[in-house]
């Protein structure tokens, strides 16, 4: 599995995290709810201020946005977590890891409303996912949204693609300090319209958030770094020290293009991460003829 970890403050992907731990059978879910009638309307569960959405790739996602039975932490409780699933199950060939969509901070799987699609024209299955305390999963009955448990809702990397991610962050910085007045006042758009959704948010908040710097040295999986060459919110200097650091990590990056490239320059996020995958085909490929060889 392939994780792609976008680009926010204390974005989970930047790190440890991998796989959504579903009832699945690699990966394929069994139960799902609450999702969209063939994809006529929204589904049920979002909120009413959905239909005041204008841009059509958006209004698209959202209509196939289900929620899958999750479960969180090691008490078993479950959750009915949010994500947008292929279009088809069988896209991927037999060697084709399924890709695995984060979003950044406070944000959703419609952060991927321009990029997913490509990605499923290129033949590629792709999963947007909704990480524990953001996106539209419900949490009526509210876990812990700290790190362990946005931890725990996703595990198990093999390769990373890395968007200008945030890894120098120390935590929240001075968000984990905020008055709780001012910290729930700076919360507003469509995913934050839930009644948890504030909760959610400062709770992860208030706990610090990820601090994941020193371990940087430690990710050993192959791992792409796509960064905006525009940047003004995170430097483009950063994107160079993370290809420095990591032991095992190649860097792509997109002229005239800011903080947010999966949705400024679409085409050109699709086509480098298809590129990287086809690459590991490639080397999975040579490397399992080398050991049929020497048999």
């Amino acid at each position: 599995m392939l994780l792609f970890a976008t680009n926010a403050v204390a974005t989970p992907g930047t790190a440890i995290v991998s796989s959504w731990r579903t009832n699945t059978t690699h990966f394929h879910p069994r139960f799902s709810v609450s999702s969209a009638v063939e994809g006529l309307g929204f589904p049920a569960f979002l909120p009413k201020e959905v239909e005041n959405i204008k841009d059509p790739s958006a209004r698209k996602l959202a209509s196939r946005i289900q929620r899958l039975q999750v479960t969180v932490g090691s008490s078993g409780d479950c959750i009915m977590s949010s994500c947008v699933k292929p279009l088809s199950s069988t896209q991927s060939t037999p060697t084709t890891s399924p890709l695995v969509l984060l979003h950044g901070f406070d944000s959703s799987c419609l952060e991927w409303r321009y990029t997913l699609p490509r990605l499923e024209e290129a033949g590629l299955e792709a999963w947007a996912v909704d990480v524990l305390g953001w996106g539209f999963s419900d949490l009526e009955k509210l876990p812990p949204c700290n790190v362990q448990t946005k931890r725990e809702h996703l595990y198990q990397v093999e390769k990373l693609v890395l968007i200008d991610a945030s890894v120098y962050v120390e935590g929240t910085g001075s968000m984990a300090t905020l008055p709780k007045a001012v910290a729930y006042a700076g919360i507003g758009r469509l995913h934050c319209m839930y009644d948890w959704w504030a909760d959610a948010t400062v709770n992860f908040m208030s706990s610090g958030g990820y601090d994941v710097a020193c371990l940087i040295p430690k990710i050993n999986q192959k791992t792409l770094i796509i960064w905006g060459e525009d940047d003004k919110i995170i430097s483009s200097k950063l994107g160079v020290r993370l290809h420095c650091e990591l032991p095992n990590a190649i860097i792509r990056q997109i002229p005239n293009c800011g903080h947010i490239p999966h949705v400024e320059k679409p085409d050109s996020v699709a086509r480098l991460i298809k590129e990287f995958v086809q690459d590991q085909e490639d080397c999975s490929r040579k490397e399992a003829q080398l050991v049929s060889s020497l048999q």
